[in-house]
């Protein structure tokens, strides 16, 4: 991706979670939203969802906030996850990345969320919340 290419992101409204669910597990019932990711691997099922939907008994880190790179993005772009992890990094502030077909999403602790859009927007990326 040229270094002169910045990303319109758009903040989601609503908090989200990270859950780990047993290696072996189906997908739960209780994933819903607008964006739900289900992940497995021979070590686990992930599931990232609206924190709302998360029952409380679940594994999981609450309060994450999603920025979704608006796209579609062409599958031969170069460093659009470096273009934002990178600034984030210099920030200190922790990431948690998803990938689908058209575009990509961050999430960010939401307690880190406003120094994650400074440090973006000081990048150059053009925030829409």
């Amino acid at each position: 991706m040229p270094a002169d290419r910045r990303l319109d992101l758009d903040l989601l409204p609503s908090p989200f979670a990270v859950c780990r669910l047993p290696a072996g597990s189906s997908a739960p019932e209780w994933t819903a939203g607008a964006l739900y990711s289900i992940t497995y691997t021979a070590d686990e099922l992930s599931v990232v969802c609206p924190e709302s939907a998360v029952p409380e008994a679940a594994r999981s880190e609450l309060g994450w906030r999603c920025l979704k790179v608006r796209g579609p993005l062409a599958f031969e772009l170069t460093g659009v996850l470096a273009s934002l992890a990178s600034p984030l990094a210099k920030a200190r502030v922790p990431l948690f990345a998803l990938s689908t077909f058209d575009t990509d999403y961050l999430l960010v602790p939401g307690e880190a969320l406003a120094t994650a859009l400074d440090a973006l927007g000081a990048a150059g990326h053009r925030l829409h919340t």
